[in-house]
């Protein structure tokens, strides 16, 4: 159970665990629950994992809130414009509830879009009360939809072809941006 919580908290709150497929991690933990071989029940895991996604974008937020100060006066560089940070500040302002309670379905932006949230000054309590919202629907969707798979008695034979393939569907974006990076570099 501390590795999914970690996974979750980390690949939300820490910039550097982004790669992490906490999403993938989440429908398996549904699947072995459905299928007896995990000890915690679906109730107590969303409530942990949902408790660690929450924790993950207020690490973000206050990261970003941290160095946002630091960016407003940064000259701009080959990675950072000026532009960027007046350009993120108007998607929050315009979508900014909406963008933070979705971003946790796409992997890597529900890295950032915390760190954004702060560096552009959303308000803490807005900001709170959509990544609470997204980070509820998060944990169960994935959670619950692992376990209902799980509980399909002619996908049992199947399931770990179905995990492993969820956990590649969900990490192949990431590797895909990585390799791009390292080979532009």
């Amino acid at each position: 159970m501390l590795f999914l919580i970690f996974s979750v908290y980390g690949q939300i709150g820490l910039i550097f665990l982004f790669f992490l497929p906490s999403g993938g991690f989440m429908f398996t933990a549904g699947v072995l629950i459905a299928a007896g071989r995990y000890h915690y029940d679906l109730p107590t895991l969303c409530m942990l994992l949902t408790i660690a996604a929450i924790a993950g974008n207020i690490t973000g937020y206050i990261f970003g809130k941290k160095i946002a100060p630091y960016l407003h006066t940064r000259q701009d560089s080959r990675f950072f414009k000026q532009t960027y940070l007046i350009s993120a500040q108007r998607f929050f302002q315009k979508h900014g509830s909406l963008a933070i309670a979705v971003a946790l379905f796409f992997p890597v932006v529900r890295t950032f879009v915390p760190i954004v949230a702060g560096i552009t000054k959303v308000h803490f309590n807005k900001f709170l009360l959509y990544a609470a919202v997204g980070s509820l629907f998060y944990v169960v969707g994935f959670s619950l939809t692992g376990y209902l798979i799980g509980k399909v008695p002619m996908l049992k034979p199947y399931l770990n072809y179905i995990t492993i393939g969820l956990i590649l569907l969900l990490t192949s974006p990431v590797l895909v941006r990585l390799v791009k990076i390292v080979k532009n570099a």
